[in-house]
């Protein structure tokens, strides 16, 4: 079995439900501080409840950028165990495949990095620049004790990152397909709009907010945010959720709670979103209270060194020639953007990701770590 299985299997076995680290940054320390790494360990959060984050740099001999790995050792919880064909945290090998919870996301990329890493320093221990570790078990979270508490250390210590590569799952049909080079916004509310509960047979005595709401809301999902442009799609506005009454059939709502977000482009800004919304809602006369959460301004890596440096490593080891794309959920490379110019996601195929029987293909191991490796050549031989 080659060095990155093995080490897969250990950091599977290893149940770290976020935000519980389980050892998986301790043994990725060791194998770092066996080729030369400095680690410091960067605890964050309430006692009884610290969220475990890992800094770890090897300085070459010559100038040259800081290249950073980053990823999170945390997973999702497992869900029903009975739903499983094998024990989440026991790697099980079937049909060429690697299941446990967080083989494809994120574990099978920490593996890679790390053993690419480890050839890449045997073969050239006098490299330039840096290379860098950025771990954390508060991704899966809510990422408030993790990437970016580290990202406000690493500022107070006034470094900057030349180039980042996150290990999140992005391949699609086959390893090497997708890059990501951007994320989009994600901007979420809580609508609570305010009527006056009664009776449903008398209505003139009551105030129905759900009556009132659903122009107003059929109006926001119509809207055309805006266009998205050559890097992003257009912003999405979708509802998820709708809570209105006491349970009784009988009854007027006294409020109505509605859940939305935004996946938002470069083309619309937070503040204008919450401007829009507002605007909207009082057109319709509604008495209503929202509170926002902004998870995460978009952001975008124009291409440059590291993306080709990835789209070039990719090709040699796989054959594909990968797109660079800005879809899908947040990530930490938001965090990471604030110190970093040139911030890519790029790992396996993310077909079962916090699904049951989580896998990875076991075929996809080797060209995974070779692709790290080639980009550690490329930009740090």
């Amino acid at each position: 079995m080659s060095d990155t299985l093995l080490l897969l299997e250990a950091l599977i076995a290893r149940p770290s439900i976020t935000p519980d680290d389980a050892g998986c940054q301790a043994l990725i320390g060791d194998r770092l501080r066996a080729v030369g790494f400095d680690c410091t360990s960067l605890p964050f959060g309430p006692d009884g409840a610290r969220v475990s984050n890992l800094w770890a740099v090897r300085k070459g001999t010559a100038a040259g950028p800081l290249l950073a790995f980053a990823g999170h050792t945390d997973v999702v919880p497992t869900g029903p165990l009975a739903q499983w064909r094998s024990d989440p945290f026991v790697p099980t090998h079937r049909d060429g495949r690697l299941h446990g919870r967080g083989a494809a996301d994120m574990k099978a990329s920490l593996a890679a990095m790390v053993v690419a890493t480890e050839r890449f320093v045997a073969a050239r221990p006098h490299h330039a620049g840096a290379i860098a570790f950025l771990l954390t078990s508060d991704e899966e979270g809510p990422s408030v004790d993790g990437t970016v508490k580290v990202v406000d250390w690493l500022q107070q210590q006034g470094l900057r990152l030349d180039a980042c590569i996150v290990g999140e799952p992005t391949s699609v049909d086959r390893l090497g397909d997708t890059v990501k080079n951007g994320r989009r916004g994600s901007l979420s509310g809580r609508l609570t709009v305010k009527g006056i509960q009664g009776h449903v047979a008398y209505p003139q005595l009551a105030r129905n907010p759900l009556h009132q709401l659903a122009p107003a809301l059929a109006e926001l999902v119509a809207i055309d945010w805006d266009r998205g442009n050559a890097h992003f799609p257009p912003t999405t506005f979708q509802v998820s959720n709708v809570h209105a009454g006491t349970g009784a059939g009988n009854v007027i709502p006294g409020e109505a709670v509605v859940d939305f977000n935004f996946r938002f482009s470069t083309e619309s800004t937070a503040d204008g979103l919450k401007a829009r919304v507002t605007d909207l809602l009082q057109r319709h006369g509604l008495e209503f209270d929202i509170a926002w959460t902004l998870s995460g301004q978009p952001f975008l890596t124009t291409p440059g060194s590291l993306s080709r440096a990835l789209v070039a490593s990719i090709e040699q080891a796989t054959g594909v020639q990968a797109e660079l794309s800005t879809t899908g959920g947040t990530s930490d490379g938001r965090f990471i953007a604030r110190l970093c110019d040139q911030v890519v996601e790029f790992g396996p195929l993310n077909d079962s990701i916090h699904k049951v029987d989580e896998h990875v293909r076991v075929a996809d191991l080797e060209p995974l770590t070779a692709v790290y490796q080639g980009v550690l050549e490329r930009l740090l031989a």
